[in-house]
């Protein structure tokens, strides 16, 4: 990430100007807004003798372009006995815009800054060009170390749509972690042990195929659990099937070699068909944790620890943990049967401790549905009350309900059904237009990396805590703000910088002053705005504040190209407009890499 240490530096004196002097906050060397956030913060200051502190944290970013590039409440300097709509008349007149600010204007009780058009253009266009993949980086997290537990889906149960939720949010967070500095450690938690492996087992000996399980383990470990699950319910209250599921969970639960010889086998080809299944939606796991890697000694140790600490009381043989002497809303929670079965709270425990213990983690975030609040809240709870610090490092995200997910044909859930069938929708599109697809090299992969993006920006588009409706004809559309509208507006970019005759090495080099026009402005201002967007994405963990700004984007890119022509243009001209194009198309395939897009080239 050191690159951006000199490309700003450099753009600033080139245009005779220096840093401003840097609050602690600010990231100047990264971000191209904080330098304009520190002059402000200086100048305004002087004029007003408020610390230039307070100033830098109420300094907002309009919701749109018209009331500048930066505002600032008068009432957020605190003030006292002063009228806010006359200081911001007074201050904007006295105001030294330097080289730095075009305009400072007063709005009511707002003083509006507008940047410097020469500045920004030469500052953020060679940044993006510079620095590429890294633009939009921050120092943020350097040092620490966060681990992201998501997608943890049920071996021999259908990877769906609740499962495909926590999957890119939980990689969008890894990502988003990554580009602020921190080191991330991607962790997939399997449903991997319990009674269900014994069932498993025995509807296995009665219609499981050898065959099957290698080529196809997932989806014929879920139909063997289906029949097996019929044979129960058929046999009523004392079925013999669910009695030898029973036994033998507990010879795995013993450590019997040949119970254990075939799960191993289920769980190993499982977690070969979820990594290419993780790997067409660009996610891959540091590691492979699951229920059964939790060990007996960590269980045993985490319920000494609930008893020593006095958390247990026993209730017929039961052993419980009452939260609402901590907090009322938390209940009462089983942490052992009476037979001296543990469960999952225990081992979310065990777990945890293992974890802290092995890499020492500053953050844990556990990105699981909204449905299990209640499971987390006592969880991190009971890990406070042991007395272990890192218990206020530990984070849930949550997500709601994907409704109405199932494919056109019917109602099975499989994730990969969804994704196939998006993939042959986006290939029938494609083929409407006979001389673009001719110069498609791969058409099946390109619609594939386009109907994967139908299907996660529909998921990423409003707040995580909103369920939605999965809508097929929406999320397939060209029109509007969908995954396709993103990948049609890479390639089109991609498409100016191919039609040109200029090579991309000139682009660094284009004078950038031949860029008048309004939209050209425009354009630099939202492209300035992106190292901002990923701070505001940490604070919220939202995908859809990163899918939002991407919007934005595309929608100013599109009113640039009726006005920026390039072909035809002399070269001067040509250039300067290429490497504004280009800057957003580096803008825009950042932006769809971090949310866990493949950008393409040609559709």
């Amino acid at each position: 990430m050191s690159t951006s240490v000199n490309t700003i530096e450099n753009s600033l004196s080139k245009l005779g100007l220096e840093q401003p002097e840097s609050l602690p906050e600010s990231h100047p060397t990264y971000n191209v807004v904080d330098v304009l956030r520190n002059y402000i913060s200086s100048e305004l200051s002087r004029i007003s003798g408020v610390e230039k502190k307070i100033i830098f944290e109420a300094l907002d970013t309009p919701a749109v372009l018209e009331k500048g590039d930066l505002i600032i409440p008068i009432p957020r300097l605190r003030l006292k006995g002063v009228n806010p709509k006359e200081k911001a008349e007074e201050w904007a007149k006295e105001f030294q815009a330097g080289k730095y600010l075009s305009e400072v204007k007063a709005e009511g009780p707002f003083m509006q800054f507008f940047f410097a058009k020469d500045l920004l253009f030469n500052l953020v266009i060679k940044d993006t060009l510079t620095r590429k993949t890294e633009y939009g980086c921050l120092p943020l997290g350097q040092g620490k170390k966060v681990i992201i537990e998501f997608s943890s889906p049920n071996i021999a149960k259908p990877f769906h749509a609740g499962h495909l939720r926590s999957t890119i949010i939980g990689g969008f967070l890894a990502n988003l972690y990554e580009k602020a500095g921190w080191e991330v450690v991607r962790m997939n938690y399997l449903g991997d042990w319990g009674k269900q492996f014994g069932l498993l087992a025995v509807g296995f000996s009665k219609y499981g195929s050898k065959e099957l399980l290698e080529t196809d383990p997932i989806n014929h470990l879920f139909e063997v659990y289906v029949k097996v699950n019929k044979d129960i319910t058929e046999e009523g209250e004392d079925s013999p099937t669910n009695e030898a599921a029973k036994q033998y969970f507990r010879r795995m639960e013993d450590g019997d070699e040949e119970a254990l010889k075939l799960w191993k086998k289920f769980r190993e080809l499982s977690i070969e068909k979820y990594i290419d299944t993780y790997a067409r939606l660009n996610i891959h796991y540091d590691r492979y944790s699951g229920e059964s890697q939790v060990s007996k000694e960590k269980m045993k140790s985490a319920t000494d620890l609930f008893e020593e600490r006095g958390l247990i009381h026993i209730d017929r043989g039961a052993k419980l943990i009452d939260l609402t002497k901590f907090n009322k809303k938390l209940g009462k929670c089983l942490v052992a049967k009476s037979d001296g079965t543990s469960l999952y709270l225990t081992r979310d425990v065990g777990e945890a401790i293992q974890r802290y213990e092995t890499y020492k983690f500053d953050k844990m975030i556990y990105v699981i549905a909204a449905q299990q609040d209640l499971h987390c809240q006592q969880f991190f709870e009971i890990v406070k009350q042991m007395g272990f610090e890192w218990a206020k490092t530990l984070e849930h995200i949550n997500f709601g309900m994907v409704q109405g997910m199932s494919t056109r044909k019917g109602t099975v859930v499989f994730l990969d059904n969804i994704l196939e069938e998006t993939k042959d929708k986006m290939h029938e599109v494609m083929k409407k237009n006979e001389a673009k697809y001719a110069q498609i090299e791969d058409p099946e992969k390109i619609a594939d990396l386009v109907g994967i993006s139908a299907v996660m920006i529909q998921d990423m588009q409003s707040k995580r805590i909103n369920n939605y409706e999965f809508k097929w004809e929406r999320m397939l559309s060209f029109e509007g703000d969908t995954g396709p509208y993103l990948q049609y507006a890479h390639s089109r970019l991609r498409s100016v910088e191919r039609n040109s005759s200029i090579p991309e090495s000139k682009y660094i080099e284009a004078d950038l002053s031949l860029l008048t026009e309004p939209c050209a402005a425009n354009l630099a201002r939202i492209l300035a705005q992106y190292p901002d967007v990923i701070q505001r994405a940490l604070k919220t963990r939202e995908p859809s504040t990163i899918v939002t700004y991407l919007f934005s984007l595309t929608h100013v890119v599109s009113q640039c190209y009726d006005i920026l022509w390039v072909a035809g243009q002399e070269e001067d001209l040509a250039t300067a407009r290429l490497a504004l194009y280009a800057s957003a198309r580096q803008v825009l395939y950042n932006g769809m890499t971090l949310l866990g897009l493949t950008p393409v080239d040609r559709m």
